[in-house]
């Protein structure tokens, strides 16, 4: 049995196709985003290939669903890829042919899902495999999505639980490394209890263990609930902590309280997820927010106080955008090997202050401590890291204190390699609107 302290031991990297193409993915975008990926952010860490919502779906164009649309589905009530928008799932190959090319790049193959079984199944009370129940009997009519019509919730017996087992049997044969499930961080069927899926994410995690293969899972939407915490950290490696992320400020900002609160909560293998980052070109067919086929509307400053914030908090760093129309500064800016290190390596991360305009973190990575104190001589140690943000609207000096005794010390600012000498115990820096700095000492 596979136990999923196993993996994601650190905070997963890579790619999701759902900020630039919704629902409507197809085959040759997604190979051609993993080719990209492979191509130039592989060795960077960058390595999830990630199939959003509803490959299906034959008929989906946008963001938009087609409510009780019809789905494409095998004899045992199960999901499976839409030929038309994936032509090498055809005769009953699923997605192993393309899960097979993304491995080929020594790349990982994920997939999303929706919590439950499609309620097409259940109108037509098909089989479950390795059961004698059928669709109708192991579902739970009134526990739907209310944002998406494709499914029911399940009831707690054993022929949901052997559905769940199906599946995910199913997915390791396709050799999917990845699951995002939706609707179940965050359920809305029941107002009183949005955790109320919590059944369905223990059936999810004892399916997994037990399919023989290696999947991260990842739960949507946000916010998860932080009551619920240790539940979450016991069965899932991922799980949002906010609404869908889009390329708003107001969005941004708002996310240093969330990780302000589920710091504590982070630690190996499990990683509360700050959601997608909206880099590059994105909104190709999805028109979630802004206009279609456009490049994010963060500013340069505040792109990098996103990467910054996700990788001082150790969030997953999943793009959403049409990589192969990065500019070369959205390269760049993904290939900052020492704000990754931060992401992958750093600990003891945690937000030193924060107010309405400005914000400071801290975390630790095993380096070489560079102090000018003793003749220049570097010993061995823990190398500090400090952030500090602005988060006014015009220009201001942030400053942190990171010692209680006055010491002196080099430092490093990560995006622009600049050295500086510190000559006291607190770093600081002349920040413009909702920019930051980050200093490694």
């Amino acid at each position: 049995m596979l136990k999923k302290d196993t993996f994601a031991l650190t905070p997963p990297m890579g790619w999701n196709s759902w900020d630039c193409y919704g629902a409507a993915v197809n085959e040759e975008q997604l190979l051609g985003n993993a080719q990209y990926v492979a191509d130039n952010l592989k060795d960077y860490g960058w390595r999830y290939i990630v199939c959003d919502i509803q490959w299906y779906e034959p008929k989906a164009t946008s963001n938009f669903y087609n409510n009780f649309t019809e789905l494409c589905m095998d004899e045992y009530s199960r999901l499976i890829p839409a030929e038309n928008r994936f032509p090498s799932s055809a005769n009953g190959v699923g997605f192993k042919a393309i899960a097979d090319k993304i491995h080929a790049m020594d790349l990982k193959f994920g997939i999303h899902i929706m919590r439950g079984i499609p309620r097409q199944a259940v109108h037509m009370n098909t089989p479950i495999k390795g059961s004698d129940k059928t669709a109708r009997e192991i579902a739970q009519g009134f526990s739907v999505c209310s944002w998406n019509t494709d499914m029911y919730g399940l009831r707690t017996c054993e022929g949901a639980q052997a559905y769940y087992n199906s599946i995910f049997e199913l997915y390791a044969s396709w050799g999917v490394d990845f699951v995002k499930v939706d609707d179940i961080a965050n359920t809305e069927f029941k107002p009183h209890d949005p955790y109320s899926a919590r059944e369905e994410i223990e059936m999810i995690r004892k399916a997994i263990d037990n399919c023989g293969r290696a999947m991260v899972l990842s739960l949507s939407p946000g916010p998860a609930v932080i009551n619920e915490a240790f539940h979450l950290s016991q069965n899932a490696n991922m799980w949002r902590m906010t609404g869908d992320f889009w390329d708003h400020w107001d969005k941004l900002k708002n996310m240093f309280e969330r990780c302000e609160k589920w710091a504590p909560h982070v630690k190996v293998g499990c990683w509360p997820d700050c959601d997608m980052l909206p880099l590059g070109k994105i909104s190709k067919t999805c028109t979630c927010l802004g206009d279609r086929d456009r490049y994010t509307n963060f500013t340069p400053d505040e792109q990098k106080t996103m990467l910054t914030l996700w990788s001082v908090f150790r969030s997953p760093l999943i793009l959403g955008g049409e990589l192969r129309e990065n500019r070369p500064e959205d390269l760049e800016l993904l290939r900052n090997e020492d704000i990754i290190m931060i992401n992958q390596r750093s600990y003891d991360n945690r937000q030193l202050f924060r107010t309405d305009k400005e914000a400071a973190w801290f975390c630790l990575i095993n380096e070489y401590e560079k102090s000018i104190t003793d003749d220049h001589i570097s010993t061995p140690g823990p190398c500090p890291v400090i952030a500090l943000f602005n988060l006014s609207d015009e220009e201001r000096e942030v400053c942190a204190e990171f010692s209680n005794k006055p010491r002196h010390f080099l430092a490093t600012e990560l995006w622009t390699k600049e050295t500086i000498i510190i000559k006291d115990n607190c770093i600081k820096a002349k920040l413009r609107p909702h920019a930051c700095a980050i200093f490694k000492l």
